[in-house]
């Protein structure tokens, strides 16, 4: 059974091990950037402490409030998901409210679905918004089905800087929470 619980240093082993799985791809939702030291204790330490304190933290540099919380199952670390408090004008363009990575030896179990209809529910929760946005590369059928199992309607798709396609989805976090709650 899955839970969404905040970064915390006692899943540091797991992470190392779903760090490796990723093999330097970027893992989204996961707020880990090259510089970051998710190695070490220390710096581990130091980087959940950034995580933690990005929910109560200024913008800054394009940066936004955020929300990060860790899909797990038992002690095992198997992703992250970040909600973004409101969006700049290059998160409305292609980064959205919220983003999540799910450990590719977890992928396919229904992890990322459970957990961005978790996450909804925490939004509406708040009462803050009525809708969210996430974006996927175009080519993700994957991350797609995910949104859209979980109310996501497609506005359009854009491309990128790089000449990619990607989708933009947005999900009523209401009606997204009545679906949690009926499945609970």
């Amino acid at each position: 059974m899955f839970t969404l619980v905040a970064p915390h240093t006692s899943y540091h082993q797991s992470f190392l091990e779903s760090h490796r799985e990723w093999a330097g791809a970027h893992q989204d939702g996961a707020a880990v950037f090259m510089a970051d030291d998710v190695t070490t204790p220390e710096g581990f330490e130091e980087w959940v402490a950034r995580l933690l304190d990005a929910e109560n933290t200024p913008e800054k540099d394009g940066m936004v409030p955020c929300t990060f919380r860790w899909i797990t199952e038992d002690s095992r670390y198997v992703g992250s998901i970040a909600f973004r408090h409101h969006l700049t004008p290059a998160l409305l363009n292609s980064g959205g409210h919220i983003g999540y990575g799910i450990r590719p030896s977890d992928r396919g179990r229904g992890a990322a679905t459970w957990a961005l209809r978790e996450m909804c529910s925490l939004v509406a929760a708040r009462g803050e918004l009525d809708r969210v946005l996430l974006t996927c590369d175009d080519h993700n059928a994957a991350s797609a089905k995910t949104i859209e199992r979980c109310g996501g309607l497609l506005e359009d798709v854009r491309t990128d800087e790089d000449g990619d396609l990607f989708r933009r989805y947005w999900i009523d976090v209401r009606a997204a929470a009545l679906r949690t709650a009926r499945a609970d």
